[in-house]
């Protein structure tokens, strides 16, 4: 297993600055930031100066003689403060050397040169998730993640190791599993990974550092049961989640996600572990949501609906709550009210295919025409973008590489 520390990373993305910033948009960012009325004899004399900066600079950071090269390269951007590389440079060497708010800083001034450059946004969501800006982390990774980060591998697995754990901390579990999910098409069952299941799993909102030590096994042994389920593994799933509540009968959020495992092969089982949790904790309204898409699956409307109502009261920017509860009242006759909760469930996931599809029933049985045939027009272009985006969808490491995350310090 290849180990990836933030030194290592720190090392490999010095090296690849020119990969991620290519020599056009060196000349561009030069000439742009040339005063317009300079003198000839001037503008030689900074240009050389520029050029002697930079490849003392380079001489020294090849000679890890990293001080001297952050001074260097600072000399360098003190002439021309637009040079992309420049700045590269000097966050990739402070985030190797663990300095983190000049190496954020020194991103921030990259990505306002570069605004689609993908690798640094990486970088500065990294860098603040270092220094506890965990809001803007978790904004600058998704970014990251949506302009592409496959220029360095190693990166991108840092950087999807990180959104799932912003993902964890912030609640949004379901996101955390999906982005954690990804590790499995490339072999990588490394303890952190399995780690950040186990916390995605169990729905606790923490970092690794937080984890209290006496959860440490149970959030391990849940971890090895959600990477296992992410992966079809099934029979060291089963295993692991039979550990799990042998274990921990009686704690919260050990019997949903076992709910979960179980509802595609028997669902009255998982449908006796969903009562379970709600036994444990009255207001689990992930398990409400379960059991009333089940009910609705089963025609069993009436059964489905408070607790479709009961997980909207309790999660009403939950879209999946909105959308049970719209599909249940549609079929009890309740047209107006399965609109509203629909159309509201829209406003939460706008790119969300079930949720259009849902509404344009809703209208349709309304008797507003327009307003259906445009929602099965929105929902085929998302279906469409979703099926195209999965046929793409490539692994951003050989399988043989397994390389872990940096700790949060």
């Amino acid at each position: 297993m290849v180990i990836i520390n933030r030194h290592r990373l720190g090392a490999l993305l010095v090296l690849i600055a020119a990969l991620v910033l290519p020599t056009a948009s060196f000349a561009q960012s030069t000439r742009k930031t040339r005063p317009k009325q300079r003198p000839a004899q001037s503008r030689a004399a900074a240009e050389s100066e520029f050029d002697r900066f930079v490849k003392l600079a380079d001489e020294a950071r090849l000679s890890e003689r990293l001080d001297e090269a952050i001074s260097l390269y600072g000399q360098a951007l003190k002439i021309k403060p637009k040079w992309p590389e420049g700045w590269w440079y000097i966050g990739a060497i402070f985030y190797q050397k663990d300095v983190y708010p000049p190496a954020r800083d020194a991103f921030q001034n990259l990505v306002a040169l570069e605004p689609e450059r993908g690798p640094a946004w990486a970088m500065l969501g990294l860098c603040q998730f270092q220094t506890g800006e965990l809001e803007r982390a978790a904004m600058a990774l998704e970014r990251a993640r949506s302009l592409g980060v496959r220029d360095n591998s190693e990166l991108a697995v840092v950087v999807r190791y990180h959104t799932a754990l912003l993902y964890i901390r912030f609640e949004f579990f379901e996101n955390a599993y999906e982005t954690l999910t990804e590790f499995t098409g490339v072999g990588n069952e490394s303890a952190k990974v399995i780690e950040a299941f186990g916390l995605a799993l169990l729905r606790m909102p923490l970092l690794p550092k937080e984890i209290p030590p006496p959860q440490r096994e149970k959030i391990l042994i849940a971890g090895r049961a959600g990477y296992s389920m992410a992966a079809r593994r099934m029979e060291p799933a089963r295993a692991a989640f039979d550990m799990l509540l042998a274990q921990y009968p009686n704690d919260p959020n050990v019997h949903y996600p076992f709910g979960v495992y179980m509802l595609a092969q028997d669902a009255d089982l998982a449908m006796k572990e969903f009562k379970r949790e709600l036994e444990i904790s009255p207001n689990h309204y992930p398990a409400m949501v379960q059991m009333a898409f089940e009910y609705l699956k089963r025609d069993q409307f009436d059964d489905a609906l408070p607790l479709a109502e009961k997980a909207v009261v309790l999660a009403p920017k939950l879209f999946a709550a909105r959308n049970v509860l719209g599909r249940v009242l549609l079929e009890l006759g309740q047209i107006d009210r399965a609109v509203k909760e629909l159309e509201e469930g829209v406003k939460l996931a706008p790119s969300s295919p079930e949720m259009h599809f849902a509404l344009a029933r809703a209208y349709t049985r309304a008797g507003k025409k327009e307003e259906a045939a445009r929602e099965r027009e929105i929902f085929k272009k998302l279906q469409d973008e979703f099926n195209q985006r999965k046929q793409l969808a490539k692994p951003d490491a050989a399988p043989d590489q397994k390389p872990e995350k940096p700790n949060p310090q």
